[in-house]
């Protein structure tokens, strides 16, 4: 069965190309929940206007579904909370 560490690590090969850093350490995924074969992820972009949005949910659903045992994966986006890059994250982005 699919651990959440193993969608953690592909997640956290999936980059924002805009800003350069992946989604995990972006802080853009809220939530991660396992069911069986099923892989549901509820996560917010940097903002509702991004123009990789597309891109960056199925690069999500592409590599997670790469995982042994995934049949499906679900990406839900939501925008509340709005993102607000963390204190780590401004450094690393260099603002």
């Amino acid at each position: 069965m699919t651990t959440q560490q193993q969608v953690i690590e592909k997640l956290k090969k999936v980059q924002d190309p805009e800003l350069g850093l992946d989604v995990w350490t972006l802080g853009l995924i809220y939530t991660i929940t396992l069911e069986k074969t099923k892989v549901l992820i509820k996560m917010t972009l940097t903002s509702p206007m991004c123009p990789y949005g597309p891109m960056i949910i199925a690069d999500v659903q592409h590599r997670i579904q790469e995982l042994k045992g995934v049949k499906e994966v679900k990406v839900d986006i939501t925008f509340n909370p709005p993102w607000k890059p963390t204190d780590e994250v401004r450094e690393l982005l260099g603002v």
